[in-house]
């Protein structure tokens, strides 16, 4: 039944459904991306994946779709806009600011609301099931940021994008605030066409980086980005990277607040983007006095919950000692004396470097 199909036509039906189900867009790239292995092979060779041991693990499979879910002849890609319904006109600008509170903590604003791994994975899966009632049996595999794919390669190829300087894809209508899925299926479809890139001499990214993350265009050293180290990242944060984290307890948008093209982001439809309360516009003492148990009431369904209440603690002690550093504060200094003798190592630790970096600045 496959082979009668009029594979551009049923690209066109699978994009509409996609709009239905609240992506922005649906490409198909091919399965061939061995000119991408050389760059990957150099990036895991130089260590640049810290320690996210899976990727080395994988090695090219991520690069070789047909390898991963044998079977596969093409991918369809998705993106999918994040930011909340309610975002104020000049919310690069909001969010830069709330850099400049240091007694307030940061969120990434995909995390703020609905772990998105469900929210995409749930609509392809429809999307994939739509697919199969218009061409008979379907062999498929649904992805969002949860194997080894090649995730940014294939949105490019498939016209989601380019590849900016800070390795996100970038849309000329969307900047960069959307996430991004993918369907392997055994079925040959026409790929869409690929963009070009719109960067130009443009270096805002990388210059914004609090550490240094992206140490060329299109090249990140995860080992040194915030996202990583907060998420990530499962030991101690390198004493040298503390102070340069700020506020940011879970990821870090610089790059793309500072992103011209982010101008054009776009607002999801969806409630499930809407940022909770708490994640949004909190205290540092707030959060930091979080139990486990409520840590894991208030991020149920959340992204964050994955890092668990000692990385949370970890995170938030490093922001409380860099406010500390900029000022003396007394209800800091006893939410950290509250945890100076928590059971975790790492929090410990964590919590007697904050304490010294406020009896240093006094």
């Amino acid at each position: 039944m496959k082979m009668a199909l009029d594979t551009a036509q049923l690209v066109s039906q699978i994009q509409a459904w996609g709009q239905e189900l609240a992506f922005s867009q649906i490409g198909v790239a091919d399965v061939d991306l061995s000119s991408a292995e050389p760059g990957l092979q150099a990036w895991l060779s130089a260590g640049c994946h810290g320690d996210m041991a899976y990727m080395a693990t994988h090695g090219m499979k991520r690069a070789r779709p047909a390898e991963l879910v044998p079977g596969t002849l093409s991918v369809i890609t998705a993106r999918m806009d994040y930011l909340p319904r309610d975002t104020p006109e000049g919310w690069q600008a909001l969010e830069l600011a709330r850099l400049e509170r240091p007694g307030e903590a940061v969120v990434s604003m995909y995390a703020r609301g609905r772990d998105y791994h469900k929210v995409l994975r749930n609509r392809l899966q429809t999307l994939a099931e739509r697919i199969q009632a218009a061409v008979g049996p379907l062999g498929h595999r649904v992805f969002t940021d949860s194997a080894p794919v090649l995730e940014v390669e294939l949105a490019q190829r498939s016209g989601q994008g380019w590849r900016g300087k800070h390795t996100l894809v970038l849309h000329r209508e969307g900047g960069s605030m959307f996430f991004l899925g993918e369907i392997y299926v055994d079925l040959a479809l026409p790929p869409t066409d690929a963009v070009s890139e719109h960067c130009g001499a443009c270096s805002a990214c990388i210059d914004v980086c609090p550490t240094g993350a992206i140490t060329a265009p299109q090249r990140l050293d995860a080992r040194r980005c915030i996202s990583y180290l907060t998420i990530e990242h499962a030991g101690a944060i390198p004493q040298a990277l503390r102070p340069l984290m700020g506020n940011r307890i879970y990821g870090c948008d610089d790059c793309q607040l500072v992103c011209p093209w982010n101008k054009f982001a776009r607002r999801s439809p969806l409630a499930d983007f809407d940022a909770r309360e708490g994640l949004g516009g909190s205290t540092l003492v707030e959060l930091f006095a979080w139990s486990e148990a409520e840590f894991l009431r208030r991020t149920e369904g959340s992204p964050i919950r994955r890092i668990g209440h000692e990385r949370w603690l970890r995170n938030i002690a490093v922001a409380l000692g860099n406010a500390l550093s900029a000022g003396h504060d007394e209800r800091m200094l006893s939410a950290l004396q509250a945890r100076a003798d928590h059971p975790s190592e790492l929090v410990r630790e964590h919590v007697a470097w904050a304490m010294a970096q406020g009896a240093a600045a006094h």
